[in-house]
């Protein structure tokens, strides 16, 4: 009995870390869906939600901003978007850090600008705090 038991354990072990893996993956991608929304939308208490009191946010001029330039800037239209898309999109999770990257090509309607399009390469860092998926850091650098 205590070999079957010990067998099953072992079987089933690593189905569990997989399910879970799985669950906290799509958890980080709805959560980078709901911040690209927010930004699009300007939507501050979303945007105070989903990002750390720490964050750091690059962007691909070599500007970096802490949290409340960042929101600052989306709210006051600095940096205006009215879509987004990401695509080749990968998750990797270890422990509470989950490490996103995508190619980040949006339509741009920046204050004092004439409306534009980027296409970036994006790493985002994002931590779990308090049960939630918090973006912690993020970088873009420009592509062709």
């Amino acid at each position: 009995m205590k070999k079957l038991t010990l067998f099953l354990l072992f079987a089933i072990l690593p189905c569990i870390v997989v399910v879970a893996q799985n669950n906290e993956q799509e958890a980080v991608a709805n959560a980078v869906k709901k911040l690209n929304q927010a930004m699009i939308n300007s939507d501050k208490a979303v945007l105070d939600e989903l990002t750390s009191a720490n964050l750091s946010y690059g962007h691909s001029s070599w500007l970096i901003e802490d949290k409340d330039s960042f929101v600052a800037a989306i709210l006051n239209g600095t940096s205006g978007f009215i879509t987004i898309n990401l695509s080749e999109q990968t998750i990797s999770i270890r422990n509470n850090v989950a490490l996103v990257r995508h190619k980040f090509s949006a339509a741009t309607d920046n204050k004092g600008q004439a409306p534009g399009h980027i296409n970036l390469g994006v790493l985002q860092v994002w931590q779990k705090e308090k049960g939630k998926w918090m973006l912690l850091a993020r970088q873009a650098t420009r592509l062709p």
